[in-house]
């Protein structure tokens, strides 16, 4: 290893804001930080580092960490090769190439460093990043500190953004759109609310309205999700801006949303871009937008526009090329290439144009790049390796849904969608392999690559690709298996589908199978095309055998231990009573997440919730009524759920059912609340505090009706044990510390005393304290799996357990006793879902 020496890092800094002192700059994790202790942390960061200008790799995460890191090496004259986080091969791979002197990963506690660099720096360089998502490559573009700074007040100039504006974010920092937002917004001595989330996921919205985020970014596909997410009937008075860039959003969804925004108050800003622009070249004014829908607009300060004519035959068509003070010095390929300076006097953007009344459209593409999935893929490189190892007549095309493989025989098919699966990194179902017996070509004998595209195009409306479907095995099958839902399509999230907490367990569990570093955070409020995509990326992460444990959703954990508690208890094989009363709150927090959650008006959250209830009544009266009438065990009043209001409070059979009959009536309760449209609204600004109302309630009627201790039988009342399923409901809403800690309090104060038995109350205590504060544990494959079955069946072991331990019991058999009770209520799951998932899925379908 080669020493160099070491040069002194530019002192001043490329984005200048530390002078907007005490304003908040970044809000995460609950937490302000203002631009002068953003500054102070970011130097902190860099001094740690020492004097030597290094190159620093730092993972891209949408967190504070991995900003300060960031920053530290941008701000104080280091070399910054931003890469995505949590892709471990992606970061390996440029560690490999690139051999950066510190390597900052999120979550890590120190940064790794040597204490020299090796590499010969431009003193003009300060950013590496991927282009535009370019996969397959070590290919970089090289960004000096006049490109990121000269960028960043062209956007904030055009955006004319102030002081007051913040932005969350919707798009991660090692893309140059995330970045520029950041960008923009510190040297404008504005704001970013840091976050991870994703538009349909509730919880975004609750943290926009809490922090009074004034924009957002958006890829087209954003606006796909906010189309079918419920956007358009949210109240957010702060908005007053959305910006669009990332690929060509439809010019009818440009004129149509800003028709929206104008009603609103909001405008919609389009804008046109490339990594090796630092990020924008052009920007269309929102008052232009209805007139000149496709329209990139017009070049942004400080740049400047041309066609060169001579790339297209047609008059007024040309390539666009763009100049100006972001223009990147180049491109990087090897760490030598970090030493070079300009060499990129102009961009030539590869995409064909022309302009009318000063306005640039795009028209086309030069050079054969594609677009799926917001990844920029180079075709020929694809092409290339198709043809040197599956077919040497392959031919590629893409569109903007999905890569086209076009091959000479089938026997190569499998091979051909992995490698290009592989090579380009969207899901697998984006690949579509067609045999042709030739190649289209054109006169001069050259592959006719627009034939090629009219194919694909076919392709698509004849095997439905735009209808979302997938082969088994994907992520789509599993949504299709588990929901019963065949119509579940690319946009469709678990959440809109009708989800609850039963498929939700088993789905958890299909989909670690595609995920083996674990279910992405948030996975039942992303689209089944968002976790394609994603899949496709944790297939190509090789997990260390140590972390090959599986990452099991806490509640679904403790779903499983509560049953097995209700049924050893009940079996004499021990005294662990509580489950129940925990299962409870496990169902307001599920409730919360997923009939809560759903996207769209009060009507859709109450089929929603139908749906989801119909789920519970269905297979439990079908067993209690069978029972009644075979057995006799059970009346018409517990078949029912109306046990509680015309029998004494003497403990007998009918009561062995409390729990399905007081999470029936609370849950239905909570519904109805929620759905009133007043309600409704008022749940959606302000989702915690209308929990904790509903909790103070609740609390109220359980202190009323029992005070501090609940009796022998008043313990399993429906108005008393109420607290318990809101208690969850609110640790649903606890999205932040703080509000954790209180909720943690209430659950403090309310169970503590309630049984009279310190065992009882520890479980439930306790698993609720799990809950809300561990989201996942980590547990050997074999387990979780086995957890994961358990709790899927949680509400048939309850159900069915009263009649299968009693003979077995009695006998002496407590341990067959346990196991039977578990088996049967397993089985009659596996027999009765197909029925209530037919019910569900016809109240969703219901208008």
């Amino acid at each position: 290893m080669t020493l160099i020496p070491t040069r002194p890092a530019p002192t001043r800094p490329v984005l200048e804001h530390a002078g907007f002192g005490d304003a908040t700059a970044v809000v995460a994790d609950g937490t302000e930080v203002s631009h002068a202790d953003l500054a102070r942390r970011v130097a902190d960061r860099a001094a740690a580092w020492g004097p030597a200008r290094r190159l620093v790799l730092v993972e891209g995460g949408n967190t504070l960490d991995s900003l300060v890191a960031y920053l530290a090496a941008l701000q104080h004259g280091h070399v910054a090769l931003v890469v995505p986080d949590g892709r471990e091969a992606q970061r390996a791979s440029m560690v490999a190439a690139y051999d950066p002197d510190i390597v900052c990963t999120t979550g890590a506690d120190d940064d790794v460093r040597r204490d020299a660099t090796t590499h010969d720096l431009h003193p003009d360089l300060a950013l590496l990043l991927s282009t535009s998502g370019t996969t397959g490559s070590p290919k970089l573009v090289r960004l000096s500190r006049d490109n990121v700074a000269s960028n960043a007040a062209a956007i904030a100039t055009y955006l004319d953004l102030t002081p007051a504006d913040r932005a969350i974010t919707t798009l991660p920092l090692h893309y140059c759109y995330g970045l520029s937002v950041l960008h923009s917004h510190l040297v404008a001595g504005a704001s970013v609310v840091l976050t991870g989330l994703s538009v349909v996921d509730e919880c975004f919205w609750d943290l926009f309205a809490r922090t009074g985020a004034t924009s957002f970014a958006g890829v087209p596909h954003t606006f796909d999700l906010l189309a079918t997410s419920g956007f358009e009937a949210r109240d957010l008075p702060t908005l007053r801006q959305v910006t669009q860039a990332g690929g060509r959003l439809d010019p009818d969804a440009v004129r149509r949303w800003s028709r929206f925004g104008r009603s609103r108050g909001w405008d919609l800003v389009v804008m046109y871009g490339a990594t090796e622009a630092t990020a924008r070249m052009a920007w269309l004014p929102p008052a232009l937008a209805e007139d000149h829908p496709a329209a990139i607009g017009r070049a942004i300060p400080g740049g400047h526009l041309r066609l060169d004519e001579t790339a297209d035959d047609r008059p007024g068509v040309g390539e666009l090329v763009y100049s100006g003070p972001n223009v990147m010095l180049g491109y990087a390929e090897r760490p030598a290439d970090l030493a070079l300076g300009a060499q990129t006097p102009e961009l030539r953007t590869g995409d064909l144009a022309r302009c009318v009344d000063g306005l640039f459209e795009v028209v086309g593409r030069r050079n054969r790049y594609g677009k799926v999935f917001g990844l920029r893929i180079d075709l020929d490189a694809v092409e290339h390796t198709l043809r040197a190892t599956v077919d040497r007549h392959a031919r590629v095309v893409a569109t903007d849904r999905a890569v086209h493989v076009f091959l000479t025989h089938g026997r190569g098919g499998a091979a051909a969608r992995g490698l290009a699966t592989s090579h380009c990194g969207v899901p697998a179902h984006a690949v579509r392999v067609t045999v042709v017996a030739q190649p289209p070509v054109t006169a001069t004998g050259k592959p006719d690559y627009v034939a090629l595209g009219a194919l694909a195009e076919l392709a698509e409306l004849e095997e439905g690709t735009r209808d979302g479907a997938a082969a088994t095995g994907s992520v789509r099958a599993d949504f299709v298996r588990v929901l019963g839902r065949p119509d579940a399509g690319d946009d469709d999230s678990f959440v809109d589908l009708g989800g609850d907490s039963l498929s939700y367990v088993e789905l958890a569990t299909r989909l670690a199978d595609h995920f083996p570093a674990g279910l992405p955070t948030g996975w039942h409020t992303r689209t089944v095309g968002e976790l394609e995509h994603l899949r496709a990326g944790a297939a190509a992460v090789e997990v260390p055998p140590r972390r090959r444990r599986a990452r099991l959703d806490t509640t679904v954990a403790l779903r499983a231990l509560a049953i097995l508690f209700v049924v050893a208890s009940h079996v004499d094989l021990v005294g662990l009573e509580g489950g129940a009363h925990l299962l409870l709150a496990l169902a307001g927090f599920n409730f919360a997440r997923f009939q809560l959650s759903a996207a769209g008006d009060a009507r859709t959250r109450l089929r929603h919730g139908l749906s989801g209830l119909a789920q519970l009544v269905v297979p439990s009266v079908l067993w209690v009524g069978g029972v009644a009438l075979l057995l006799g065990s059970y009346d018409l009043t517990t078949a029912l759920f109306v046990r509680e209001l015309v029998n004494g409070t003497e403990w007998d059979d009918q009561w062995q059912l409390w729990f399905l009959e007081s999470l029936v009536w609370i849950t239905a309760a909570a519904l109805a609340l929620t759905c009133l449209p007043a309600l409704h609204r008022l749940e959606r600004r302000t989702p915690f505090r209308f929990a904790l109302a509903v909790l103070a309630v609740a609390a109220l009627a359980r202190f009323a009706e029992v005070g501090l201790r609940a009796g022998p039988t008043q313990r399993y009342t429906t108005l008393v044990v109420a607290f318990f399923f809101v208690l969850g409901w609110a640790g649903a809403r606890a999205t932040t510390t703080r509000r954790r800690l209180l909720v943690t309090g209430l659950a403090a104060a309310l169970t503590i005393g309630y049984f009279g038995q310190v065992h009882r109350e520890a479980i439930v205590l306790g698993g609720f304290l799990l809950m809300l504060w561990v989201p996942h544990v980590r547990l050997p494959q074999w387990l979780a799996r086995a957890a994961g079955v358990l709790a899927g069946a949680s509400l048939y072991v309850y159900l069915t357990h009263w009649q299968v331990y009693p003979a077995l019991e009695d006998a002496g058999h407590q341990w067959l006793a346990l196991v039977a009770s578990v088996t049967v209520g397993i089985a009659y799951g596996r027999v009765v879902r197909p029925l209530h998932q037919a019910v569900g899925r016809a109240i969703l379908r219901s208008r």
